[in-house]
């Protein structure tokens, strides 16, 4: 890539930026405990819904050690709206990693930050530019939205490997920080647009349906169970009106997946 067309490409980032540029907590600090609970919560989940539990969560749990020390219900039940509950399970036990392994302290190496329960590159990525302000080199789904979009138009089934060299040429290494929020405010503005330039990626999938699902059902039976502060199986089948037999065989999965202490 030519040195203009990047400043070209940086230039028209910024400016979508500064005309559309999202609010959120997680944006204003860069106590990387905080930008942790957010990258959790953001895995699959929508900003509008991470908005409504982030502040309640770092209320209840406003440091690393205190989440460690938690116990996983109270963690789960506060968890609760968010969905994708095993990642609230991971969250804790980074929490119980970090203290254990880094004296408390959020390592800001990619290597070490791997280690981590529920952290992949991309969110040790996203961890390492929001929290240290560190030049790293990642994809998300808005940030791949983008580079479909400006670097990919005629091309279809494009895998992360070829945009991963465009995201670190086109870095903003003086402040990756803000440059990734550009990025993803952008990313989320072609989201809205008819065609959503995702459907490109070979990595695009449809999420399976939730409704009526058994991933439903295991979210019920793990709500119910938290609300009532009791797994018995009985208690929980009459509480949604479900048989005893079904409740019982969820409860088995998700005390051998670890949900349950």
């Amino acid at each position: 890539m030519k040195n203009a067309e990047k400043k070209n490409f940086q230039k028209k980032v910024y400016e979508i930026y500064k005309k559309n540029k999202r609010d959120f907590p997680w944006r204003k600090t860069r106590n990387p405990y905080r930008i942790l609970v957010s990258e959790f919560m953001l895995q699959q989940t929508q900003t509008g819904t991470v908005v409504k539990k982030y502040s309640k969560f770092l209320k209840k749990f406003p440091t690393v050690k205190s989440l460690a020390r938690a116990p996983l219900g109270d963690v789960l039940l506060l968890w609760q709206g968010l969905g994708y509950n095993r990642r609230a399970v991971r969250l804790r036990n980074a929490a119980q990693m970090i203290e254990k392994e880094f004296g408390g302290r959020i390592p800001k190496d990619e290597e070490k930050l791997t280690t981590l329960p529920g952290i992949g590159k991309g969110t040790a990525g996203a961890i390492r530019a929001f929290a240290f302000n560190e030049p790293s080199v990642f994809v998300e789904t808005n940030i791949r939205r983008v580079f479909l979009f400006e670097f990919f138009k005629r091309k279809r089934e494009v895998k992360d490997k070829d945009i991963i060299p465009l995201v670190q040429e086109t870095l903003d290494i003086r402040n990756p920080r803000e440059w990734y929020g550009a990025l993803m405010d952008y990313g989320s503005l072609l989201g809205k647009k008819e065609k959503n330039p995702n459907h490109k990626s070979a990595h695009y999938a449809r999420q399976s349906k939730f409704k009526g699902s058994h991933r439903e059902f295991r979210g019920e039976v793990l709500k119910s169970g938290l609300s009532l502060r009791s797994w018995d199986p009985s208690e929980i089948a009459k509480s949604l009106g479900r048989d005893r037999a079904s409740v019982n065989k969820v409860l088995r999965e998700l005390r051998e997946e670890g949900f349950l202490e």
